[in-house]
């Protein structure tokens, strides 16, 4: 308590800082917002917002102790954003944005509340920019300078970091603290960069990079981080080099030589410059194409390469040279050495998967000497599966043509490695499978002899969303298969009027461990309902749910862990989610929406009732508030009498509930002499040991008088045209 306390009273200083200014240019991969919080949270509804001022609706972003709510978010920012996952521990609330463009320009707020006040963070200036410099140059030259140019007299913690854009993180220099920070920056640099003298007081960041080859080639960044600023500037460098003269006698040659063979065709890989190759998971390998005319010599080192800069493959003075590969593709790649000699420096890669998909570079080059270099995008397909959470089943599907031993391993798992089923020495090695999925999977008989290791989830749930990959082992541990199925299961929604009860429901398998817990909890990390130890737990439910939620007789037995809510309200609407902790875990989300009340009635009406029925028989000390557009207070109900004292003037002897209210668990409340100025938000709160709450929505239409051709005077609702009647109608 004594920690929420703070919290308050740091709500009320003013403390507005100045506006901190990222920009970022148009097409990068993302931006982060930075907004770090030294302060305390608080213990009670913990909720980060960040927001834009220049949008409608300006939602951004929403964390609250559950995790995102992005309910209210601006359709514009859909699977955008992110922030870390544990952000309410640690107290980072950046905010990460994939794919800035132009339009993303505009000031943003980072906020945090407990629900009742909020406290203004940060506010960030984002400049997302579509400048960028073009520099060209020859190979050979002694140097080139990537511009990049500032205001002067810059602070001197000022950093300023080159890098890549175009190759995932690769640093290519960096400045901090009044010198040049070599250590971090990548070996293909090394030696070969420099900035200018008193670069901090001319504001001239610019960097020479000297004896340019092609595969300095792309766009490099040029970031400064200036006070609590982040500043950036593009530089696109190309580096051209001359079309050796032997090249151009064999292009025309092939030319002259097209109407006799169509060698044009067939020499095509060794002009193409780029290769795009799609493949299905499953595949025993796929082939990555690199031709080029290059003179082959013993020398010759032939470097493949991911987006990530990694080395799949290195073969040099007339060898693999495995030492230097990265252990993800070891034992999975191959060149054939008779085709090099031809210039074709082609790569296969066995086993292939959506890991693998990813931009290759094939660098060729003798004696550190730049020859040439080519790329291959991959894109390894995965089938996929799509589910509505709820269903009895689901079949993940992998066939094999292959004549599988006796003795073969089959294993399915997630992407993170977790064993979702193995077969082994003829039978199921269920001691092995993940708790998660215990008591839920099933492969086909005889697998081995058919090929077919499909295998059937059951009782699946959105966190069973994954890709699931199945692969199949020799005696002696060598990967005969692999194959791959992405599954999504949908999160299972409940919509509904305003009803008696409403079922949240959740089968799973049956036969759960008795001393399995089973947790039931709303997006604001509120317990809704517990059980344990073989009963419910109404000690540990959240007061909004006390005397309101109810599961089925046995649940652990029959594997139906859903639940009923009482009364459910428009305040009742959002996530649920049920977790079952123990030896056997299960989890599974679901959405419930529930529509306002709304109730519309003509001025001068009989009186109008505002409904809220809940749970009967509430404690004697609850205090029952009814108020309208915020905090003005249409009726209170305390200490077993109205409080009409209490009451705005606007409803002085306007309003009424019923007798017994508490008892009967009717909190509806009767307006009287409505108006058309009484409409809006109306919303009863329930306070004390047990706590409810609830929005009716009231719409009064307004009357207009109506003069008809004889004179006389009508009253029309205001929702009717009021248009004079002609003559011929009646009135």
């Amino acid at each position: 308590m004594k920690m929420f306390v703070v919290f308050v009273m740091l709500l009320h200083v003013s403390q507005h800082a100045l506006a901190v200014v990222v920009e970022v240019n148009e097409g990068e991969r993302s931006v982060l917002l930075p907004c770090l919080y030294s302060g305390s949270t608080p213990e009670d509804n913990p909720t980060v917002t960040w927001t834009c001022s220049d949008l409608d609706p300006k939602s951004v972003h929403l964390r609250r102790a559950g995790g995102d709510d992005l309910r209210g978010q601006n359709q514009r920012y859909r699977e955008r954003t992110s922030m870390n996952r544990y952000a309410l521990i640690t107290k980072d609330f950046s905010l990460t944005l994939r794919k800035p463009t132009k339009t993303d320009s505009g000031n943003y707020t980072c906020s945090i509340s407990n629900g009742r006040q909020e406290r203004r963070l940060r506010d960030i200036q984002l400049k997302v920019k579509d400048q960028q410099v073009d520099v060209k140059v020859r190979e050979g030259s002694q140097s080139v300078i990537l511009p990049c140019k500032t205001t002067p007299d810059l602070p001197e913690a000022t950093r300023v970091e080159w890098t890549r854009s175009d190759l995932g993180l690769m640093t290519v220099h960096v400045y901090a603290n009044r010198n040049d920070e070599l250590m971090t920056q990548d070996e293909v640099y090394r030696d070969r960069t420099m900035t200018n003298e008193d670069l901090l007081r001319t504001g001239d960041l610019s960097l020479t990079l000297k004896h340019p080859t092609e595969r300095d080639s792309g766009g490099y960044i040029c970031t400064i981080y200036r006070d609590k600023d982040i500043l950036t500037q593009k530089v696109v460098l190309q580096v051209k080099k001359p079309f050796p003269s032997w090249a151009t006698a064999v292009l025309v040659l092939l030319v002259l030589l097209v109407v006799s063979g169509g060698l044009t065709y067939y020499f095509r890989h060794y002009f193409m410059k780029d290769y795009e190759v799609k493949v299905d998971s499953g595949e025993e390998s796929v082939r990555l194409p690199c031709k080029a005319i290059v003179r082959f010599l013993k020398d010759t080192r032939v470097e493949w390469t991911n987006r990530d800069n990694r080395k799949v493959h290195v073969y040099e003075n007339g060898r693999d040279q495995r030492g230097e590969q990265y252990q993800f593709y070891r034992g999975r790649t191959e060149m054939n050495r008779n085709l090099l000699k031809f210039g074709n420096f082609s790569l296969t890669l066995k086993l292939p998967t959506d890991d693998d998909s990813s931009t290759y570079t094939c660098t060729i080059s003798r004696k550190g000497k730049f020859l040439k270099k080519k790329q291959v995008e991959l894109h390894v397909r995965v089938p996929q599966e799509e589910v509505d959470s709820g269903v009895e089943s689901i079949l993940l599907p992998c066939e094999t043509t292959i004549n599988l031993p006796e003795v073969a391993k089959v294993e399915w798992k997630t992407r993170f490695n977790r064993k979702v089923h193995v077969y082994e020495n003829g039978s199921d090695q269920l001691q092995d499978q993940d708790h998660r999925y215990s008591g839920r999977t099933k492969m086909n008989e005889d697998r081995l002899r058919t090929g077919d290791l499909s295998l059937t989830l059951k009782y699946p749930t959105d966190w069973d969303t994954d890709t699931y990959t199945c692969t199949t082992y020799s005696r002696e541990g060598n990967i005969l298969m692999k194959k791959q199925v992405e599954l999504k299961v949908k999160v299972c929604q409940k919509e509904l009027e305003e009803l008696e009860s409403v079922e949240l429901p959740f089968k799973t398998s049956k036969n759960l461990p008795e001393d399995a817990e089973v947790v039931w909890r709303d997006s604001n990390d509120r317990k809704v309902h517990v059980y344990k130890n073989g009963s419910d737990q109404p000690d540990e439910q959240h007061q909004l749910y006390r005397d309101r939620t109810k599961m089925n007789e046995d649940p652990l037995r029959t594997g139906d862990l859903s639940l009923t809510l009482k009364y459910p309200t428009d305040g009742d609407k959002g996530g649920y989610s049920c977790r079952v902790y123990g030896e056997m875990q299960r989890y599974k989300r679901v959405l419930l929406r529930v529509k306002d009340c709304q109730v519309e009635e003509g001025e001068g009406a009989e009186p109008v009732q505002l409904p809220f029925k809940t749970t009967a028989n509430l404690p004697g000390d609850t205090k029952v508030q009814w108020k309208v557009s915020g905090d003005k207070m249409v009726h209170v109900y305390e200490n077993g009498s109205d409080q009409p004292h209490k009451q705005h003037q606007d409803y002085k002897d306007r309003t009424e509930m019923k007798e017994d209210l508490l008892k009967t668990g009717d909190l509806s409340l009767t307006l009287k002499h409505p108006t058309e100025r009484d409409s809006g938000e109306y919303r009863c709160e329930v306070d004390g040991e047990v706590k409810r709450n609830k929005t009716v929505h009231l719409k009064v239409k307004g009357r207009v008088q109506v003069q008809d051709q004889t004179g006389d005077i009508r009253n029309r609702s205001s929702s009717i045209d009021p248009t004079p009647l002609m003559a011929d109608q009646s009135v």
